[in-house]
């Protein structure tokens, strides 16, 4: 249900503290949002791709994981060009394309990509597990942490009650169409599902209080050092001081 491919590589990306990682996305991500010289966007860009390259990710798979931004991207490109007030750049029939509405998209576009790439080669190399504990040490509401863990446990529990019910549809010989009986039989599974995760979430929330949990998840992940986390939080260190000063140091 949650692929977790990027997870799966041995770069030396993967090796680096999951603590760092997101740390140097966060920095990563405020920085290039902030951002709208094209010079910065551009090397922006550039440092992303290096990332994915760094983690050795399958460049099908990132081209991929970009196709749903992408969709947003091109409604976009369809709307705010000729819909955005500004200086005209071009005309086309009745519709005005402005210089202002062209350049925000380009903006939007680039930051967009430079985002999904980056997140994808520092936070999206480490399982949703290692993710959560890497929040954790990072001093993270406690209440969050243990949402995110949670829901990734039990997402694939409720995925399997899902796939039970809707075998249980099938083998009564429901066939969907647009009607009424349709209609009410899907509410009914969507009501079923909530009934199911209600009491299952009970049920988990009774074994966790036998087993003597007080409202906070002990971890006992490890991070081991590694001689290349100071490398890389001076690469990155670096390069966000490039981006700020390509940005507002003219």
């Amino acid at each position: 249900m949650i692929r977790e491919s990027f997870a799966e590589g041995s770069s030396w990306v993967h090796g680096i503290d999951p603590r760092l990682r997101v740390v140097g996305a966060a920095a990563f991500a405020v920085v290039v949002a902030v951002s709208y010289d094209f010079t910065a966007l551009f090397f922006a860009l550039i440092l992303s791709f290096c990332m994915a390259l760094s983690a050795r990710l399958y460049v099908q798979t990132v081209l991929q994981r970009l196709l749903a931004p992408a969709v947003f991207l091109l409604l976009l490109w369809a709307v705010l060009p000729w819909s955005y007030e500004g200086d005209a750049l071009a005309a086309l029939g009745p519709l005005t394309i402005t210089r202002p509405g062209v350049t925000l998209c380009a903006q939007i576009s680039l930051k967009t990509v430079c985002l999904m790439v980056a997140f994808m080669a520092l936070v999206a190399t480490m399982t949703v597990d290692t993710l959560g504990h890497a929040l954790n040490r990072l001093w993270l509401p406690d209440k969050m942490v243990h949402l995110l863990l949670i829901t990734y446990r039990y997402l694939f529990v409720i995925e399997q009650e899902y796939q039970r019910l809707v075998r249980a549809m099938k083998i009564r010989n429901f066939h969907a169409k647009t009607n009424l009986h349709s209609y009410r039989t899907y509410a009914y599974l969507v009501g079923m599902l909530f009934v199911r995760a209600s009491e299952r979430a009970r049920r988990v929330h009774n074994a966790m209080i036998c087993r003597g949990f007080n409202g906070r998840f002990v971890s006992l992940r490890a991070f081991p050092p590694n001689p290349l986390n100071p490398i890389f939080g001076l690469g990155v260190s670096l390069s966000l001081a490039l981006l700020v000063t390509l940005e507002w140091v003219k």
